[in-house]
């Protein structure tokens, strides 16, 4: 970790969403703003609440978290008007924008740029349940092209999207800098590779969406149960498509072996301890551009299996996972499990990004890009 830096940078993160809601880029932010903190930073969190129940301002860690209403209440395209007040009137130093998806990224960064504050975009690509959606990214990149082509950087947190975003953005790759996630969660009392024939647990982690694939890993459990017939698949999230994951466990009839529910964003030593126990970690996602929860579990020697795309397919192309073909059936599903419980690819030393890591990064860019002297403990 960096020493205090007498004058601070101040800056401001925009989010679409924070805790409680949960996923890749709350705990991005997360992660990185109180270790932003701890390094000298002051730091802003200005995030959208479309319930209306949250406070509009708090202190967590050392970090300023500050909401403004958003609209339609139900819908993930929400935009927040707010945000414009809030970076106008802030004396950022830079403004870093968290996803692109919503509104919320484009209205941040008009606002910057009319401010004239340096912003940066980090890109957390992801997946969406809905094909539209899906498809017509493309044309959303198109529309966002000159406000993220006057972005002081863009971040990518895959290997992979430089590439796919250079060609799409039409924008040289030297625009672009790499910062992956990190990997760490809290300590736990590490185990040994334990054999799996006394009630094998598989975890699979996520935001209960179509897309996140815990249905693969239900449709493959009854084959599996019949090779190891104490096995637990334990999914861990929350969303909106948990009743459908109920449903396909109940009419699957193994209902009694599935168990499902989160686990709060901010008990991390309660997610280490779980993914700590489990026999094989599944993430059979169809789209994850730097996958927190397969890299935590490598960092806790889990054995993991993947879909192959993605930068889940990077893990696999680097020897740290086992993988499926995408849109796999569940009896291919199911073997590919099986074979990992009983011959589990365990990698040897790993040098994954830690959370420190990604923070100092960052912490360095945002000194360049503010103009100030980066100083030497960097």
């Amino acid at each position: 970790m960096l020493p205090n830096i007498a004058e601070p940078l101040h800056i401001l993160m925009v989010t679409p969403r924070y805790f409680p809601d949960m996923g890749g880029v709350e705990t991005h932010v997360s992660e990185v703003s109180c270790r932003l903190v701890h390094d000298g930073a002051q730091v802003t969190i200005l995030t959208a609440d479309r319930t209306g129940q949250r406070p509009t301002s708090e202190y967590i860690d050392g970090v300023h978290i500050q909401r403004v209403r958003a609209w339609p209440a139900n819908r993930d395209y929400y935009f927040a008007p707010g945000i414009t007040q809030v970076i106008t009137t802030g004396g950022w130093d830079v403004i870093h924008c968290q996803s692109y998806h919503t509104l919320v990224a484009p209205m941040a960064m008009l606002a910057a740029h009319h401010a004239r504050i340096p912003y940066v975009v980090t890109f957390h690509g992801g997946g969406h349940s809905s094909r539209l959606r899906t498809a017509l990214r493309s044309s959303q990149w198109q529309v966002l092209r000159p406000l993220l082509a006057r972005a002081a950087r863009l971040i990518a947190i895959a290997n992979f999207e430089i590439a796919l975003y250079s060609r799409h953005l039409r924008l040289p790759k030297e625009r672009f800098s790499f910062i992956p996630n990190g990997s760490d969660l809290p300590s736990v009392p590490q185990r040994p590779a334990a054999s799996p024939s006394s009630e094998p647990l598989i975890v699979s982690v996520g935001r209960l969406e179509r897309y996140k694939g815990h249905q693969h890993a239900i449709a493959a459990l009854p084959m599996v149960l019949k090779q190891y017939p104490d096995a637990r698949l334990r999914i861990v999230g929350s969303g909106p498509y948990e009743p459908e994951l109920r449903q396909l466990a109940q009419k699957l009839g193994v209902a009694e072996r599935v168990a499902i529910g989160a686990i709060a964003p901010t008990a991390r030593h309660e997610m280490a301890t779980l993914v700590s126990q489990a026999h094989l970690v599944a993430l059979l996602s169809d789209y994850e551009t730097h996958p927190i929860a397969a890299l935590e579990a490598l960092s806790l020697g889990r054995p993991v299996l993947v879909t192959q795309t993605s930068g889940l397919g990077e893990l696999a192309d680097r020897g740290l996972a086992r993988s499926v073909p995408l849109h796999s059936s569940p009896a291919h599903i199911a073997a590919a499990m099986i074979e990992q419980l009983r011959q589990p690819l365990l990698p040897g030393t790993l040098h994954l990004p830690s959370w420190d890591d990604c923070a100092t990064q960052l912490h360095q860019l945002y000194h360049t890009i503010a103009g100030r002297p980066v100083p030497c403990a960097y």
